[in-house]
């Protein structure tokens, strides 16, 4: 079906700057199909309403925005209807223990904050905010419950709860709780204006979570308290990082750069190999890892690239070199760090989609769809057009292996049904985020 869009122009606070929209509104969208981060007297429940940014005077093109099908479409309001429903009396959500992973049922597990995290960026993608939405009484709840999490954390703590043998501790690592609980806080200021009365008590649990991710931070740039595929919390940790800059959270530059560069060194450009050992031995958890972490810069080199040809200063078939981003205005040192970027990212991203990487463990685990999901995120921070094919695949795959009830498990390692929808949801909806993560791609600059 083909979708008419109709064009407005807006304004709306993201990261507590004011930034120009375009409003592309569609007549015959489904109703949750597309994320409108500001609200509107103008169109009902925000139904068919999505928010895009101006960036530098520069408009997005519209072929890169996909509408969610139909199919995919059914299967987020499946998932919905079933992750609601495994919401805890305190708001928050669980995986259970590693220990007892036979347990799948979510009310016979306790609240972890990592799950909780992954299921409230989940509502947030789905178009729910504390005031708007269909489950805005879920995600209230849950915000409650994490807030109180992080406020009664030990300030000398290596995370944020005292919980320990989780799923996703044991297969992620010890201090995963914290990344993802930064991630969500960060989404979730993203939504909403700097002058809500709770916006304080966000960033302060915000930069407490941030301090936490950093005091655990290892010399190389990746956390301590390694799990079964450790690599994936420190990369988690690296994008938590960059979002709460973003955000405006008092986040050191030196250890987000650390962060994101142990990630870009878990890929070998000369060689095409990923560095596995602190990745179970999964080539998909790696390389997934770099891409993210990489995605930012990349798209860096890639606009001034395109920038300084246009003004002559580098020959228009020059291809991204260090000595062509010193033409281009960059210092020598600056110049050798993006070029690295530019090579790990496009070499990776081809990595991360293919057959033989997207196996990973031979069958899905929480592992796999969180390597999707960051690849997926990656190629939309990127501004890289090969995200529509990775959006029709990835998507169709998923719908493919719901389970009857509307959730997703996994088949190994995280098997949890609550974080395995939580995350499967994120990864369908992800054409819901253009705004935000292009936005956050945009503006973290070192």
């Amino acid at each position: 079906m083909k979708r008419t869009f109709f064009i407005a122009t807006a304004t709306a606070v993201v990261g507590c700057s004011t930034l120009v929209l375009l409003s592309f509104s569609s007549r015959s969208a489904h109703r949750g199909h597309l994320y409108c981060p500001v609200p509107s007297d103008n169109v009902a429940d925000h139904e068919g309403c999505v928010f895009r940014t101006v960036y530098e005077g520069e408009g997005l093109d519209s072929n890169f925005v996909l509408s969610t099908p139909d199919l995919v479409f059914r299967s987020e309001e499946r998932a919905l209807d079933w992750l609601v429903r495994a919401q805890g009396g305190d708001g928050g959500f669980g995986a259970g223990t590693h220990a007892r992973q036979d347990v799948i049922d979510p009310h016979a597990v306790q609240s972890d904050p990592a799950t909780t995290a992954m299921v409230g960026m989940a509502l947030l993608r789905m178009g729910n905010t504390p005031e708007k939405g269909r489950y805005s009484n879920v995600l209230n709840k849950l915000t409650d419950h994490l807030l109180i999490t992080v406020e009664q954390a030990d300030n000398a703590a290596r995370n944020v709860t005292t919980l320990q043998g989780t799923q996703i501790q044991v297969k992620l690592g010890q201090n995963i709780d914290a990344a993802l609980t930064a991630q969500f806080l960060s989404n979730l200021m993203g939504r909403m204006p700097c002058s809500h009365p709770k916006h304080d008590r966000w960033i302060n649990a915000l930069n407490k979570c941030v301090s936490i991710i950093q005091r655990s931070q290892n010399t190389d740039g990746s956390v301590q308290g390694d799990g079964w595929a450790g690599v994936l919390q420190s990369s988690f940790a690296a994008s938590a990082l960059e979002s709460a800059k973003f955000q405006g959270a008092q986040v050191n530059d030196s250890a987000l750069w650390k962060a994101q560069d142990f990630q870009k060194a878990n890929f070998d450009v000369s060689s095409g190999s990923a560095v596995t050992e602190r990745a179970a031995g999964i080539t998909l958890y790696a390389v997934s890892g770099s891409t993210r972490n990489s995605a930012r810069e990349a798209r860096e080199v890639k606009d001034v690239m395109e920038k300084a040809k246009k003004d002559g200063k580098v020959a228009e078939a020059a291809p991204v070199s260090v000595d062509a981003l010193e033409d281009a205005g960059y210092t020598r040192t600056d110049a050798e760090r993006l070029n690295t970027a530019y090579q790990v990212y496009n070499s990776a991203k081809v990595q991360a989609q293919a057959d033989n990487v997207v196996s990973g463990f031979g069958n899905n685990g929480g592992e796999e769809f969180l390597s999707f999901l960051q690849t997926g995120e990656s190629l939309v921070i990127g501004k890289d057009n090969g995200w529509r094919n990775w959006y029709q695949q990835t998507t169709s795959r998923l719908v493919g292996i719901q389970n009857n009830d509307g959730s997703w498990n996994g088949h190994h390692c995280i098997t949890s049904p609550v974080f395995c929808t939580a995350t499967s949801l994120l990864i369908l909806s992800v054409n819901n985020d253009i705004e935000q993560l292009l936005a956050q791609g945009s503006t973290v600059k070192r």
